[in-house]
């Protein structure tokens, strides 16, 4: 083929370069230099300097270089001549041209948001601003959203209701190490953080407490002083109930919420319909560790509450955030010095990926769509008339449920995302990727949804181009690149200037990303994350620069901002400067068990792989670690069922059926099953969840569904036989 590979060049050969990790928002700093030999054309080794990890990686980041092999990866376009004919291998000419033709046809014959962009949570934040401005400037289409509304969106409503802002961590990680109790609620940090297990464990070196709320006894819980596990979806009840015995028990801050919230009377008076025997009733949780979890909290001079994808992936997970940080804001653990709410924040760039504009509802700087002045400053930026700029699209599920239907989107731009695997209802999304006209993605490798797709795209890999990303501390960090794209791959921002350029909009989409940086400066200037004062040169001398940072400090114009690594010390991000309680209560999940689904599931992940597996599952490393997906029970509800360790059991749900091998333990309740979500195929554990939402914050119930469990043989081609349980 007539192609010649144009990525950057990277570094010369055998000059070590400074980089971080391609998986969670840690964003664990790394080196990367000559590999002596393998696959890999590089390896990995530690960078002690980097504050965040301080050199040290879990197993995903030390095999990062695996997926740079090039028999690993996607290295040529692909494209089906026709409707279920196969993938063949294409010119960037032909592949582009196709793509660009049918998001313009799809326009013409259905209207603009007829097209529609689905990004992700791992773009860096100069392509998830391009892919932004890409969608409502060269589609002008309202239909833009991403996956991260799959991770951190409840968290990221909740800490907007109560601070006015939003970044997963107010503080920086190592302020953990100091605070005197924490308490973490559905994260299970061992396996999905492991670096960052050293600050809860200085933490208690100091004279800390760790608690631990989740359903299932996990590594993380195993660290606990005390480990509460409630019923999947009773968060909410949980910690209402908590605040009761706050109030009941004369732990109020009186005078801290006196003078730095509102709207307390209401909030209390909701906690006080939570009395311990209820929550009991609702949660599993005995009173007595419901009075030990606040006599630790508020016997400590200082706490912290951390939340993750456990009470956040629910139907109500706005309200429950919202629970938890009352409790802070009621006990004054919050706006001081090693207190506060945070949440963990889980994809790579799962901050800066909610900041810049591939939110169906957000343009640059954390800006709301719908904001006329917003509007305008973008537009100014964008150079194009703010009338022009669409209003607010749908939610990533609502998007994805309305493909190939009428008003939905017919043509679709899919960037650094699989939602084969890691949507709820997956077979029903399957579904409906498979009804579009026309499905174009960019990734790194052959996902299951690039296998469904009319034109696949090979994007660069993490080591194969420069961009800055935002981890879970609202650090702005850079990647480098390393070493050139192999084969004939391209980086993302030089695919959305092709794209660009043929659908009539040549200039105003660069492909060097120090450029695009530049522009999303100065299109988040003046908004909340406001990375105006921000640059390549400044990550690289500083170790990375916490946004607000504006282009100049307020006292001096001329002397630079020092970025902002703690939030609300003296005020909160409010008209008022009050941050605001939530008047909340219990309600159950979108889904309760009953007669037929008796059972609940919860879903998460395991140690050595990576959301939807689509690079960890191709490490052999990994693999070897964790090479299948499994149902765990406990061993009463195995008895039941009687079933044995290894053997196939079958999960549905009023949505579909997942089998896998049973792991029998004592660290999950009686009334649960937990299945990783990392596989597809017979073991995808999203063909089961509930795609209920959130009305706030839009996110789909993954953490909670009623199922039914009963034995399976190990190669289903019709369903099982066998006692289900009922």
């Amino acid at each position: 083929m007539n192609q010649t590979p144009t990525a950057p060049a990277g570094a010369p050969a055998g000059v070590p370069v400074d980089t971080h990790c391609p998986y969670c928002s840690l964003q664990c700093g790394m080196r990367l230099g000559a590999a002596a030999s393998g696959p890999s054309p590089v390896e990995i080794v530690e960078r002690p300097d980097f504050p965040v990890n301080r050199g040290a990686l879990c197993g995903k980041g030390h095999s990062a270089a695996a997926v740079l092999a090039p028999g690993v990866r996607l290295t040529a376009p692909l494209v089906r001549d026709e409707k279920g004919g196969p993938l063949r291998e294409a010119t960037w000419d032909e592949a582009l041209d196709r793509a660009a033709s049918a998001f313009a046809a799809a326009g013409e014959r259905y209207g603009r948001d007829a097209v529609g962009v689905f990004g992700g949570g791992g773009l860096t934040n100069e392509k998830a601003y391009l892919l932004g401005k890409f969608a409502r400037v060269a589609l002008r289409t309202a239909n833009i959203d991403y996956n991260g509304r799959f991770c951190m969106s409840s968290a990221a409503a909740a800490h907007r209701n109560a601070f006015g802002l939003d970044r997963g961590l107010p503080f920086p990680l190592a302020d953990v190490a100091r605070t005197g109790c924490l308490i973490l609620v559905g994260s299970n940090l061992a396996d999905t953080m492991p670096p960052a297990v050293r600050y809860v464990r200085e933490m208690r070196e100091n004279g800390g407490t760790l608690i631990v709320v989740d359903p299932r006894r996990t590594r993380t819980a195993d660290l606990a002083d005390l480990h509460l596990a409630p019923a999947p979806g009773t968060d909410l009840a949980l910690a209402l109930g908590l605040l009761h015995l706050v109030v009941a028990g004369g732990h109020v801050d009186e005078d801290f919420i006196a003078s730095r919230t509102n709207g307390w009377e209401a909030a209390r008076e909701a906690a006080m319909a939570h009395w311990p025997e209820r929550v009991e009733a609702i949660t599993g949780v005995p009173v007595s560790q419901l009075r030990r979890c606040v006599e630790l909290f508020v016997s400590a001079g200082t706490g912290m509450v951390l939340t993750a994808r456990g009470p956040e992936q629910q139907s109500k997970g706005v309200d429950t955030v919202g629970a938890w940080i009352n409790l802070c804001l009621a006990t004054g653990r919050a706006g001081r010095p090693l207190s506060g709410y945070g949440c963990l924040t889980g994809q790579g760039n799962g901050q800066g990926g909610r900041e810049h504009g591939q939110k169906a509802d957000q343009l640059p700087g954390y800006r709301s769509i719908t904001d006329p002045a917003a509007r305008a400053h973008v537009a100014r930026v964008w150079g194009v008339d703010p009338a022009d700029l669409p209003g607010p699209g749908v939610s990533a599920y609502e998007l994805l449920d309305a493909l190939g239907t009428e008003g939905g989107a017919r043509a679709l731009l899919l960037m650094g995302s699989n939602p084969v695997v890691s949507a709820p209802n997956a077979r029903h999304v399957t579904s409906r990727l498979a009804a579009l006209d026309s499905l174009v993605v960019c990734d790194v490798v052959l996902s299951e949804t690039a296998a469904l797709a009319d034109v696949v795209l090979p994007s660069a890999q993490w080591a194969e181009e420069t961009g800055t990303m935002t981890n879970l501390e609202g650090r702005v960090i850079l990647r480098q690149a390393a070493l050139p794209p192999v084969g004939h791959a391209r980086t993302d921002l030089r695919i959305l200037h092709d794209l660009a350029d043929r659908l009539g909009h040549g200039k105003g989409f660069p492909a060097d990303p120090e450029e695009v940086f530049t522009e999303l400066r100065a299109a988040s200037a003046g908004g909340q994350a406001d990375y105006s004062g921000i640059d390549y040169a400044r990550i690289r001398a500083e170790e990375g620069v916490f946004w607000p940072c504006p282009a100049g400090d307020a006292a001096d114009p001329v002397v630079p901002h020092p970025g902002t690594p703690r939030l609300f010390l003296d005020r909160f991000a409010t008209p008022d400067g009050r941050a605001r309680f939530v008047n909340v209560s219990h309600r159950p999940a979108g889904e309760e068990p009953d007669a037929d689904y008796p059972l609940l599931l919860t879903t998460g992940r395991v140690l050595a792989q990576y959301q939807s597996g689509a690079q960890t599952r191709r490490t052999p490393e990994l693999n070897r670690a964790a090479p299948a997906p499994f149902v765990e029970l406990h061993p009463r509800l195995a008895a039941r069922l009687g079933v044995t360790e290894g053997e196939p059991l079958a999960l549905t749900s009023r949505r579909g059926r997942a089998t896998a091998p049973a792991r029998i333990t004592t660290a999950i309740r009686p009334d649960t099953v937990f299945m990783p979500f990392h596989w597809p195929g017979e073991g995808r554990a999203n063909s089961l969840t509930n795609p209920a939402l959130d009305p706030q914050s839009r996110m789909p119930e993954f953490k909670v569904c009623a199922v039914r469990a009963e034995k399976a043989i190990p190669s289903e081609a019709a369903p099982a036989t066998g006692e289900a349980v009922r």
